[in-house]
């Protein structure tokens, strides 16, 4: 694996102050087509630290599972060309999507890194502002994994398990008879127990009622749920919200029904996830969850299969739905939480910021995202070799992106 070079890492936060979320400089003026910075005047004084439009290099925000993989490309960038290493910072995909859609002009990012596509409503807001022109760039593919400490005894779980654990609400749980187990504020009836739910029904529903893994299933531990995960503005969380949580719903009888019925009910109980304890959100950094489970080892934490693949000397993945989340798993699609990540560029910003279209070719490269590339040494999972070559021919063409599905 290639070393990082800590002359070439740059201190976001300082980023963030040169840069601010303002309004961009009146001297600055993007147009479609690259314009030329105006030189200096004679009398003019050299500002440290200033490039074009008062910003030395490339800035880049988004997704913390991508962020690792855009730090190593900014890094290479910078070692090997006449540009200066773009400053990456990890704000979480939404978050990332709010700043990169807040305007054009050197006061706003370049790219954002995103782990899953840009939503309707985000593109709208670029649009709004001013940012007309996006190419969107599938960078490979990548797995959410239900990790723990590899000092605990790994799970095997299965979807719908993984929903009844981590919904704010479920339906109620029923006997094989059909009586509810539970009275209206979610407590056990008198003389019941876990071990006699033989269903759910949906005409009535409870703030989650399970406190140990065993009370949804005997076959899991006995132990307090507890699961450290990504916040709300986490495309990580989106990305487990949409292939975990809401497919599992679908797996109990009365959900499924309900999504024919009214999706938005159905969507509204299948996404919500507990606040009670049993999730604590812990950060967009996916490192920390990491460090936090190697320290408790009854716990268990969601994020990106590269942090797996880089930290196996501590943590080890669950087997979701009896598959594990492996390379081939994930490249195939067979493992459930397979997804693509994505890097969005400002197309205006070509020939403004420095290196974009260069930093661009650097990222599409064989050397960087192909299957032996330094990416790859990261724990990204390639696009097949013509995913990758379509994906790079457009790219460095700068091809506008279409308007996303509502």
């Amino acid at each position: 694996m290639p070393q990082l070079r800590a002359d070439h890492l740059l201190i976001a936060c300082a980023a963030l102050a040169l840069m601010g979320c303002g309004e961009p400089r009146e001297d600055i003026v993007l147009l479609d087509e690259p314009a030329a910075p105006a030189a200096p005047s004679d009398t003019e004084s050299p500002v440290p630290g200033a490039g074009v439009g008062g910003r030395d290099g490339l800035r880049m925000v988004g997704s913390s599972t991508v962020f690792p993989f855009a730090t190593a490309v900014a890094e290479n960038f910078g070692a090997k060309s006449t540009f200066p290493t773009p400053v990456v910072e990890a704000t979480g995909t939404g978050g990332g999507m709010n700043l990169f859609c807040a305007g054009v002009g050197l006061g706003y990012p370049d790219l954002t890194g995103a782990s899953r596509p840009i939503k309707a409503t985000e593109y709208q807001l670029c649009q709004d502002n001013g940012v007309v022109a996006i190419t969107e760039i599938p960078i490979g593919y990548d797995g959410i994994v239900l990790g723990n400490s590899i000092s605990a005894d790994a799970m095997d779980i299965d979807r719908v398990q993984l929903y009844l654990a981590l919904a704010a609400e479920t339906p109620m749980p029923i006997t094989a008879e059909g009586e509810s187990l539970f009275d209206e504020q979610g407590a056990l009836k008198a003389g019941r127990n876990f071990g006699e739910i033989a269903g759910f029904s949906c005409h009535s529903f409870i703030a989650n009622p399970f406190q140990r893994w065993s009370d949804i299933s005997s076959d899991l531990p006995a132990q307090r749920i507890e699961v450290f995960g990504p916040p709300p503005t986490s495309g990580t969380r989106d990305a487990f919200v949409e292939l975990d949580m809401i497919m599992g719903a679908q797996e109990v009888d009365c959900l499924a029904a309900l999504s024919e019925s009214d999706e938005h009910a159905f969507e509204r109980l299948a996404s919500r996830i507990r606040e009670d304890g049993a999730w604590v959100d812990a950060g967009e950094n996916d490192n920390t969850i990491v460090q936090t489970l190697a320290n408790s080892p009854a716990a268990f934490g969601i994020f990106g299969y590269s942090f797996l693949e880089q930290n196996g000397d501590r943590i080890q993945a669950a087997r979701i739905d009896g598959i594990a989340p492996t390379y081939e798993n994930i490249s195939n699609g067979v493992y459930p939480g397979s997804r693509s990540l994505f890097i969005y560029v400002k197309n205006q910003h070509v020939g403004v910021a420095p290196g974009l279209l260069p930093f661009v070719e650097e990222l599409t490269s064989e050397d960087a995202w192909g299957p032996f590339g330094y990416l790859a040494e990261r724990g990204l999972i390639a696009l097949p070799e013509a995913s990758r070559q379509d994906a790079a021919r457009d790219a460095r063409a700068l091809r506008p992106m279409q308007t996303p599905a509502q």
